[in-house]
């Protein structure tokens, strides 16, 4: 359990550092709109971008998004059910600058499929992987900023996404 409460406490004081600067009304604006772009309508656009391309390798990328969120989704569900943590607001009084959709905070969705969208396209158009993963960590940055996840909540978002996004190319491109 030494592990356990040495983690917490630095994720703790992370959230509380950052909660600190998030006075800063032009940051938390521009977290705001990063973490928005994160909410899924993009994603559909990208979907429906993909499909009407109909080529190669645009529909690989497509079916490798599709199987990465059907995986996604529902293990982002049952472990914020099972792991029932609760988000930075509940456990430290602290508001958050929005309402999130959920009771619990872990892991961050936002995260989660942001780094699985980054992570994919990155694999079809390497020359978007800085632009992709820069964005990808800003969202994660963003959710904390706004007060709604702890940074390791965003942390394990960001290798869920990425290591679903790897499976999903494993398994369709073989």
């Amino acid at each position: 359990m030494k592990v356990i409460d040495t983690i917490k406490g630095y994720d703790v004081g992370i959230f509380l550092w950052v909660s600190e600067r998030k006075t800063r009304h032009t940051l938390v604006r521009v977290a705001r709109l990063v973490s928005r772009s994160a909410d899924g309508p993009l994603y559909l656009a990208l979907a429906l971008v993909l499909a009407y391309a109909g080529q190669e390798p645009q529909l690989s990328l497509l079916y490798c998004l599709l199987l990465g969120f059907t995986l996604e989704r529902p293990l982002y569900l049952v472990l914020k059910n099972v792991c029932r943590r609760d988000r930075p607001e509940a456990t430290l009084k602290i508001p958050s600058f929005i309402i999130p959709s959920d009771r619990f905070s872990f892991p961050s969705g936002h995260t989660s499929a942001a780094f699985l969208v980054a992570t994919l396209v990155s694999a079809f158009y390497p020359a978007l992987a800085p632009l992709l993963f820069s964005w990808a960590i800003m969202v994660g940055m963003a959710r904390v900023i706004l007060g709604v996840h702890f940074p390791t909540d965003t942390l394990i978002g960001a290798v869920m996404g990425s290591t679903l996004a790897l499976a999903s190319m494993e398994y369709w491109l073989k």
